[in-house]
């Protein structure tokens, strides 16, 4: 079987990450999940509610590109980190000429018609949400550009953990790099409310044949067991990590044997936003890592506080 090619990027293989909350209850809940984006609001909007990496951020400029291009594009984006703070942020998509995406009346005016938002609004939108977030899973989805803001999350995240290692380097990202066979596996260091992740897949013949992604205490016990937890969460979000956790897995796997399968294309589990945003990005970076073929373990050093 050929292997698929996937148009996710490459990402280091020690994170000492900004990373979610996954294993505290959702802040929000949704009455349905949507299988295309919406278009409506043009906003990106910041959560309230600012996190703190779990390592500081060095000062420096810190800096990702796409090394292939689609659809005539690729990304570049760069970091600036003044006094432990994202100062700047420039995300963009550049031609061959180096020109933006931006600067494409056509191209904006073609997907102001079919989804409701160009380049030329949610680039700086996702720009301007960032440094008011300072984290990327606390910025809300724009409406008419899920899959942009999804790809655009992880890049994010990935310079993230760059100015947590002082890591000037430039990432190199190798978009459209095929899966090669073997089992990835990916881990947060620290408990948050007495829970981590572990996530692993499988891949076989160039496809994700298993995906195995759970929240786990210090005994190796299974969210997804914890009755009293399970109970809360039903009456609190409608939903519970013995539901959705297995669907995670399931809606992954599915979307995978599609020809141009990508986690950034997977709809919200409702309930469950932001349980969801951070197995997206964690599903894209172990992807990363079946792009290069290291098996070596991710270890994601996630905030607590």
């Amino acid at each position: 079987m050929k292997a698929k090619k996937f148009l996710v990027g490459f990402a280091a293989l020690t994170f000492t990450a900004l990373v979610l909350g996954a294993c505290s209850p959702d802040s929000k809940t949704e009455g349905s999940s949507s299988s295309a984006p919406a278009a409506s609001s043009s906003e990106v909007v910041a959560s309230s509610t600012e996190a703190t990496p779990g390592v500081a951020l060095q000062d420096g400029t810190y800096t990702l590109e796409e090394t292939d291009y689609s659809n005539d594009y690729r990304v570049v984006f760069s970091i600036v980190v003044k006094d432990g703070k994202i100062a700047e942020s420039k995300y963009d998509n550049l031609n061959e000429a180096g020109e933006s995406k931006v600067e494409n009346a056509d191209y904006n005016k073609m997907m102001v018609e079919k989804a409701g938002i160009g380049p030329e609004e949610f680039i700086p939108a996702f720009n301007e949400a960032l440094i008011a977030a300072q984290n990327p899973v606390n910025i809300e989805v724009i409406s008419g550009a899920t899959h942009s803001f999804r790809a655009f999350q992880n890049y994010a995240q990935q310079l993230i953990q760059a100015a947590q290692a002082g890591n000037t380097e430039t990432i190199v990202i190798k978009n459209g790099g095929e899966l090669k066979d073997g089992t990835y596996t990916l881990e947060e260091t620290n408990y948050k409310n007495d829970y981590r992740v572990v996530f692993s897949i499988v891949v076989k013949d160039g496809q994700v044949v298993e995906s195995n992604y759970d929240n786990v205490n210090e005994a190796g016990e299974s969210k997804v067991d914890n009755a009293e937890y399970n109970e809360m969460m039903k009456e609190k979000a409608g939903i519970a990590p013995e539901t959705f956790i297995p669907e995670f897995n399931k809606i992954f796997v599915e979307e995978m044997k599609a020809e141009d399968g990508a986690p950034t294309n997977l709809d919200v589990v409702s309930g469950a936003t932001h349980s969801f945003d951070a197995f997206v990005i964690y599903a894209q970076q172990l992807l990363n890592a079946a792009q290069n073929g290291n098996t070596e373990t991710i270890t994601i050093d996630n905030p607590v506080q």
